[in-house]
C-alpha cells in the first residue's frame, strides 16, 4: 500500500489555519441562545442536552440511512486520503466528519462535514483509513465500495488528529491506542482476526457492545418529550469532552444514537484511567467550554462550493462550523471538542 500525499488537500488544511480578518471574518456564534439540561449520567459519562430553535426547516438524509436505503454510492479509490461520493436519490445527503465508512480495501473514516445535493453525480470526499493494515478485499465485503456506516470514531484524540492535526499518521497512532484502551477495559483483546487494526471491528467487538449497551440503554431515552433539544455535550471522568449542536432537532434526533454509541465507546476506553470517583460536572462549566471556545479568531475554507467550514481555536479548545450556502451561510452543525 502506498500513502498518496494530496496536494489540494493540503492546501485546504494550510487555508484552514489562516485566519480571516476584515469584512469577509466569519462572525462569532451566540450560544446565549442555547439552554441545558441535565446532567444525566451512567458510570464515568455524563451528558447534558442543548435546547435552542430549529435553524432551518430542511431536512437531510444522513450518510447511514442513505446507505442502508441505497440512495447513495461511496466508491473506493485506492488512495488513502480520497474516496468518491454519489448521492443518487432527490435529497439532500448529510455526511459528517468521523463518520466511518465500512469495506472497500481499508475502512475509512470522513475527515470533514459535507453535503451531498440530490443527483450529484461522482464527487470526491476527504478521509482518513482506520485501518493501516489491510489493503484488499475483506470476507464478503465488497472492495470496490463502502456498503455501511453504522459507527462514528471514538476518542477525542483521534478526532483532533483527523480534523486539527490532519495526520494520517496520527490518526494511526490513536486508533492503535484506542483499541489498546478499550482491551484493558473490557478484558479482552478487541482486535479482530479478521483485520486486527480495524477500528470498527474493535467497536463491535462482542465485549465492547455488550459493555456499551449498558449506556446507549440508561441514556438513548433522555431526549423523549423534550422537542426543543438540538445537541448533546458529553463528560467522560468528570471532564468535559466534546459537544455538536445541529441545525434543527430532526438532524439531531436521527443522529442522537451514532453519536451516543461514539460516546458510551470512549467512555468505556477511559474506565479504568481513574481510581479516585471523578466529581460530577457543573453547569456552569459546561457553560464556560461552549463561550470559550467560539471566542478565538475564525478562518474559513470551502469544502465545496456548496459547504464552507469555520474553524476557530486555541489551547485550549477547538470549535468547527459548518455552513451551508443554499441557506445563506447558515449553520449546519457545531462541534467543539476540550483540548485539554
Amino acid at each position: 500500500m502506498k500513502l498518496k500525499h494530496l496536494t489540494a488537500f493540503t492546501v485546504l488544511c494550510l487555508l484552514l489555519a489562516l485566519p480571516l480578518h476584515g469584512q469577509d471574518s466569519p462572525r462569532s456564534p451566540k450560544t446565549s441562545n442555547y439552554r441545558l439540561s441535565g446532567p444525566y449520567t451512567h458510570k464515568n459519562l455524563t451528558v447534558f442536552l442543548v435546547h435552542g430553535k430549529d435553524q432551518t426547516t430542511r431536512t437531510f438524509l444522513t450518510l447511514q440511512e442513505a446507505l442502508a436505503q441505497k440512495k447513495v454510492k461511496v466508491y473506493e479509490t485506492r488512495d488513502v486520503n480520497e474516496l468518491a461520493i454519489r448521492n443518487l436519490s432527490n435529497q439532500d445527503i448529510y455526511v459528517q466528519s468521523g463518520d466511518i465508512v465500512r469495506g472497500g480495501d481499508q475502512d475509512r473514516m470522513i475527515s470533514m462535514d459535507f453535503i451531498v445535493p440530490p443527483r450529484s453525480g461522482r464527487m470526491p470526499i476527504a478521509a482518513f483509513c482506520v485501518e493501516s493494515g489491510r489493503w484488499s478485499k475483506r470476507g464478503t465485503e465488497e472492495s470496490a465500495v463502502f456498503t455501511s456506516s453504522d459507527n462514528a470514531v471514538a476518542t477525542k484524540e483521534l478526532k483532533l488528529a483527523a480534523k486539527s492535526e490532519n495526520s494520517q499518521q496520527a490518526v494511526w497512532q490513536n486508533v492503535s491506542l484506542a483499541q489498546e484502551k478499550l482491551s484493558r477495559s473490557v478484558g479482552a483483546d478487541v482486535s479482530s482476526l479478521a483485520s486486527s487494526s480495524s477500528l470498527e471491528l474493535s467497536i463491535e467487538n462482542s465485549k465492547v457492545k455488550e459493555t456499551s449497551t449498558a449506556y446507549i440503554d440508561e441514556l438513548s431515552g433522555i431526549l423523549k418529550n423534550k422537542p426543543d433539544v438540538i445537541g448533546y455535550v458529553f463528560a467522560i471522568n468528570g471532564k468535559v469532552n466534546s459537544a455538536d449542536v445541529y441545525a434543527s432537532r430532526a438532524l439531531f434526533a436521527k443522529l442522537w444514537p451514532k453519536l451516543l454509541k461514539a460516546s458510551a465507546v470512549e467512555a468505556i476506553a477511559e474506565l479504568n484511567t481513574h481510581t479516585d470517583e471523578a466529581k460530577p460536572v457543573a453547569r456552569e462549566t459546561v457553560e464556560t467550554f461552549l463561550t470559550d471556545s467560539e471566542k478565538p479568531a475564525g478562518a474559513a475554507m470551502d469544502v465545496t462550493q456548496r459547504v464552507r467550514m469555520v474553524k476557530r481555536e486555541d489551547d485550549k479548545n477547538v470549535f468547527f462550523e459548518t455552513l451551508d450556502r443554499d441557506q445563506k451561510d447558515g449553520w449546519v452543525h457545531r462541534n467543539y471538542i476540550k483540548k485539554q
